[in-house]
């Protein structure tokens, strides 16, 4: 299935923002959480404040033309939310949640420590991490299936969208990088595994169409893993709080 057109000109979608919740307990542990419901920890909380701001003032504040739309879309799990919310509350716009840019269930391998998968099944996670599918003898959700997912639940909002509308969808690590991969036909690519990765806690990713004469309009990644300033501090992680 080709995406290319999600943002068609009819659709009024100008650009598409994609960010990553703030960090959680299983994070900071190493434990893959995929749609088990965990919640930011303090840390967290701290982070999703600091690119709501960052999001306001880059994306909101500097916008030439005030007349733009925004639409927020998020992952119903918690930390998507608190992280939606963290910038929807500063522009006062709502929050629409939708299960179909959640995280990519990890089966069997929830809760585990990716040390414990390594030293279990050491082929399986070396395949992982190859893009080779090794995972999914473990019960995970292929990934195209959750970059086919989430991508089609975008392009169903995209239709709703008003003109000039900035549309941000707030999900988690794995599904942004398979929905990434999906918009931009990657998965045809041998290394797109390894090329488009998981992104930081509270990061971003940002597309924008391009028109090329006498073809359909694409999409262009014009920022990937975007975050505050702060983020490139060692702050980022251990924050005064």
């Amino acid at each position: 299935m080709d995406f290319s057109t999600v943002f068609d000109p009819n659709v009024h979608v100008r650009s598409l923002t994609l960010v990553r919740h703030g960090r959680t307990a299983y994070n900071a542990s190493g434990r893959i959480q995929g749609v088990t419901d965990i919640p930011l920890d303090e840390v967290g909380n701290w982070q999703v404040h600091q690119t709501g701001r960052a999001l306001k003032e880059l994306y909101v504040d500097n916008q030439k033309d005030q007349q733009r739309h925004r639409l927020i879309v998020a992952s119903d799990l918690g930390r998507a939310m608190a992280t939606a919310h963290a910038f929807a509350d500063l522009i006062g716009e709502e929050v629409h949640p939708d299960p179909h840019v959640r995280e990519r269930h990890y089966g069997d391998w929830e809760g585990q420590a990716t040390r414990e998968i390594m030293e279990k099944y050491p082929e399986d996670f070396t395949s992982w991490l190859h893009g080779e599918g090794g995972e999914l003898k473990h019960n995970v959700e292929p990934d195209k299936h959750v970059g086919l997912r989430a991508t089609q639940a975008i392009a169903e909002w995209a239709d709703k969208a008003e003109a000039d509308t900035d549309l941000y969808v707030f999900s988690h690590g794995a599904c942004i990088a398979d929905t990434v991969r999906t918009l931009l036909n990657a998965d045809n690519d041998a290394d797109s595994n390894s090329a488009v990765f998981s992104m930081r806690n509270a990061h971003w990713a940002r597309l924008i169409p391009i028109a090329i004469a006498g073809k359909p309009l694409r999409l262009a990644l014009s920022d990937y893993n975007h975050g505050p300033a702060i983020a490139d501090t060692p702050e980022w992680e251990n924050p005064k709080l």
